[in-house]
């Protein structure tokens, strides 16, 4: 006699999608792809026209943004996660791309502009062009004049390139979060996101799941060293790979082929082999490593533990 089968029906909401179609904000490592490469092609050039091709883009009225023109454009920087142009007269641009906003250094201004246009400033030797895919409009763009005006955009997070160890524990031990959840909270760490987190939180061989205030000191000086070394090793990645060229729209991605796990689910760990892990939440998800990081214990993932609940495997090795 054969036994039935029953497949299980799982809701649309939770198939697996391929996380290339999602979007993810720009962290430390690509923003500073972009001050390089904006260092490069247009500091030291003067605006010869702004052109704001979506209104809703431009969150501030005084100074208006063409103020910059005729200006020269003298350094580059950013405050977390968002580029700063600094302007002479002391005129800086505030630009927060959010998640699918893009920089490209075009010869002229768009002769036709389509939706995904937002904004260019035209530098005579070639335009810095803004664009937003999708139908979300959340990139910003603020003016400001002086940098006293800053503040109430830097949240207030360390550097985590540069703090040091009672820096970071301070930072770390200020409010019991998940180390995922702590890594990527821009009052605590200044430019870190979701796919970077992922990364330093394997190098750490730390599970994204443990409390912040349980680590031993041991433990605390690891996550530290992890994080400022993934975080270099990615900026002294991308500034080799882009040192001749402006990256284009799918140059700055969360996605890289040479990640250990962040978008690896279910490919094999480089250090242990065994299949990459999740946990989706939102519109996000955490990849990790169930052994090198948990102990061989599989963390629930909101969506689908709940769904499977006693048939949820708890170790890599259950079937």
């Amino acid at each position: 006699s054969s036994i039935p089968w029953k497949p299980l029906l799982i809701p649309s909401r939770l198939w697996t999608r391929p996380f290339f179609l999602r979007g993810e904000m720009p962290e430390l490592p690509d923003i500073l792809l972009y001050v390089d490469a904006l260092e490069r092609y247009a500091k030291g050039l003067s605006v010869r026209k702004v052109v704001i091709y979506r209104p809703f883009l431009v969150r501030s009225v005084e100074p208006p943004v063409s103020e910059i023109v005729e200006k020269r454009l003298e350094r580059i920087g950013r405050i977390g996660k968002r580029l700063v142009l600094s302007f002479s007269d002391d005129l800086h641009l505030i630009l927060h791309l959010m998640i699918a906003g893009r920089l490209h250094w075009q010869a002229a201004l768009p002769p036709r502009p389509s939706k995904i246009h937002q904004a260019a400033i035209d530098f005579g030797d070639g335009a810095l062009v803004l664009t937003e895919a999708g139908t979300e409009r959340r990139a910003s763009l603020h003016v400001v004049r002086g940098k006293a005006e800053f503040g109430e955009h830097d949240r207030g997070g360390i550097d985590p390139l540069s703090a040091s160890a009672a820096e970071f524990e301070k930072a770390l031990r200020s409010e019991n979060h998940t180390l995922k959840r702590a890594l990527t909270e821009p009052r605590l760490f200044d430019g870190i996101g979701n796919a970077y987190s992922d990364e330093i939180l394997f190098a750490a061989r730390l599970s994204p799941l443990r409390l912040s205030q349980s680590l031993s000191p041991e433990e605390m000086e690891r996550l530290r060293l992890a994080t400022a070394e993934t975080l270099r090793l990615w900026i002294d990645k991308l500034k080799v790979e882009f040192a001749c060229k402006f990256p284009g729209t799918g140059d700055v991605t969360a996605f890289r082929p040479d990640f250990l796990v962040h978008g690896k689910y279910r490919q094999a760990c480089q250090v242990c082999g065994m299949p990459i892990q999740r946990i989706v939440y939102a519109s996000n998800e955490t990849n990790y490593c169930a052994r090198c990081q948990n102990e061989d214990r599989v963390l629930a993932d909101r969506a689908l533990s709940r769904l499977l609940k006693e048939d949820w495997p708890r170790r890599i090795d259950d079937p």
